[in-house]
């Protein structure tokens, strides 16, 4: 494998990009090798003991250097830091009874003050305080951040360990989610302007989303979620747009991103014929760019993007090639990674990307139908796993526990679940209706358990994990619910990082048939017009951003209407 390169320093730029297919890449062609002889490399990264992830818990200090102690909780993606934000909201506390939003309460920080102070959350019927996310309280067990737990007996240990019990948080999916709100009339001022994906902020207070008009949006998570009045939801607006120059390929939240820090919140994206946009998600505004050249110094476009974990360095996929900015350093300097070098290797535009959560490694997908793990150090590539999808990869995820992978591609029914300790190996695969070259995202909740995705008839699968065989035999897993989320497709699937809530997007491009644009009346508009199928009938349209509450339904059928949204979009009871 060869060893990394430098970017060298070039003189003028001039544009060039590539038409697209899909999503706005070329098909290119599919490699043979199904393995690149790697197999112990990566079950020797596989293999290395996990790190205990830091308990989210720190002391503040005041103006006078004296440390206040307030705690900080329901923050999966980083530590809370000082400060307010003007446009996102802060993160939810939860009734334990009744698992529904409560009033939120500030202390060392004035009334009033948006963001003045950290949250203080009760999370348990008798008033204890746990700290992190709903799987450190799992993982934790009786562990805390002070000398008192070191004093307590066995029995009460104990008795702590069975309060502990990640109720308030759990997805329930006995019966199907209800809809809170959603967002229809941004997506109407313009003809066909479907979505393309959604993606829930790192911090869970607020979630962006991606539409044909080159747009992206970002939405504040309902204040009414905030009490049981969930009555007066109403249609969600978007409280900043930032405007692409064109079809846009991919876009990404800063995996530390804090609503309470505003030099956190940020978005990468990148659009064709243009370099990497790094956006303020605070205030909207450009922040800065990074340009990358190809051989012949023209400027060209990342199809894929990816923060590092730590978020110090961000990911870009081309063609054959894998460019590493340094978020600290805009402009055209980058690392080079080449993913095949003599034929050997990855080919095909990188796709997608994804880190895993707990090893030094990352795995790459393109459109060449493969899909490669590499080490996070060098770029080494680790494994070529087996060409199994029928289409481009389009969406990749790791599980939590790092070991397991899943593959979707475009044109394709199935998601795989690779097995890394065995590079190669399918623990089982799951089907979904795919009938368009259209990117359909697909999630895990944070514990992994859950699988999610939505398909071009615009249901939402839910599959559980744990069913899956452990002996060995790969199976097709049923899915555990079905549900209709929209009469279009559902391209985007995001689980909220914390709290029992989805977030749907829907639509995709209609074309329509030969002598159907003509109108007898002789108007010039046909924006109005409906599309229709083959046989005659309309096909549905339904260009809408969807939040679902998937947690107990008792207290929603009480607060809430379980709304639904009609054909011209609001909600209806």
């Amino acid at each position: 494998m060869s060893e990394a390169q430098q970017c060298n320093d070039g003189g003028g730029v001039s544009v060039s990009g590539q038409e697209a297919e899909g999503d706005g890449e070329p098909p290119h062609g599919i490699p043979l090798p199904s393995q690149y002889g790697a197999e112990e490399s990566v079950r020797e990264v596989m293999g290395q003991e996990e790190e205990v992830p830091p308990a989210a818990k720190q002391q503040r200090l005041d103006n006078d250097g004296m440390a206040i102690n307030c705690e900080v909780t329901l923050t999966p993606a980083c530590l809370q830091e000082e400060g307010g934000h003007q446009n996102h909201a802060s993160p939810l506390s939860i009734h334990t009874e009744c698992g529904l939003p409560c009033d939120l309460e500030r202390v060392a920080g004035g009334e009033g003050e948006a963001g003045g102070g950290e949250i203080e959350v009760d999370l348990q019927p008798n008033g204890a305080e746990e700290e992190g996310t709903p799987e450190a309280v799992e993982d934790h067990g009786n562990e805390q951040n002070g000398g008192d737990s070191a004093e307590c007996t066995p029995r009460e240990e104990e008795e702590e360990q069975q309060q502990q019990q990640p109720q308030y948080l759990g997805l329930d999916f006995n019966q199907n989610p209800q809809m809170l709100t959603g967002s229809w009339a941004e997506y109407t001022n313009s003809p066909e302007n479907y979505l393309k994906g959604c993606k829930w902020a790192p911090d869970g207070s607020c979630v962006m989303s991606n539409s044909a008009d080159n747009v992206l949006r970002v939405y504040n998570l309902p204040p009414e979620l905030y009490s049981n009045n969930w009555d007066l939801l109403t249609e969600m607006t978007p409280v900043l747009r930032m405007a692409e120059g064109d079809t846009i390929y991919d876009y990404c939240w800063y995996p530390k991103m804090s609503s309470l820090d505003p030099d956190t919140c940020f978005i990468a994206s990148s659009s064709r014929d243009n370099p990497v946009h790094i956006w303020d998600a605070f205030y909207g505004d450009l922040r800065a760019t990074f340009r990358p050249y190809n051989h012949l110094d023209e400027l060209t476009a990342a199809h894929s993007l990816c923060f590092s974990p730590d978020g110090d360095q961000l990911y870009c996929g081309f063609d054959k090639m894998v460019r590493i900015f340094y978020t600290d350093r805009p402009g055209r300097d980058c690392e080079e990674r080449p993913t095949n070098v003599k034929k050997q290797g990855q080919g095909g535009i990188i796709s997608c990307m994804a880190f895993s959560p707990c090893k030094s490694l990352y795995a790459c997908g393109s459109y060449s139908r493969s899909v490669g793990v590499y080490a996070c150090q060098d770029g080494e590539l680790l494994a070529l796993l087996p060409s199994r999808h029928r289409g481009g990869i389009t969406h990749l995820l790791f599980a939590p526990n790092g070991h397991h992978l899943y593959t979707g591609g475009r044109k394709d029914k199935e998601i795989l679940c690779w097995d890394l300790r065995d590079p190669g190996r399918v623990l089982f695969s799951v089907n979904r209706s795919v009938n368009t070259n259209q990117r359909i995202y697909f999630d895990l909740d944070p514990s992994g358990r859950y699988l999610l995705s939505g398909d071009t008839d615009g249901m939402v699968s839910v599959w559980d994990t744990l069913t899956a065989p452990t002996d060995g035999q790969e199976e097709v897993l049923q899915p555990q619910l079905q549900f209709q989320v929209h009469r279009d497709c559902a391209n985007g699937m995001s689980v909220h990082p914390f709290m029992p809530l989805l977030v749907t997007s829907s639509g995709q491009r209609h074309f329509k048939w030969p002598g159907q644009g003509e109108s007898d009346s002789g108007s010039d508009s046909d924006e109005d017009s409906a599309m229709m199928s083959s046989d005659g009938a309309a096909l549905p349209q339904d260009n809408a951003l969807t939040i679902w509450w998937a947690g107990p339904l008792g207290s929603v059928a009480e607060g809430g209407n379980g709304a639904e949204p009609t054909s011209e979009g609001p909600l209806t009871a």
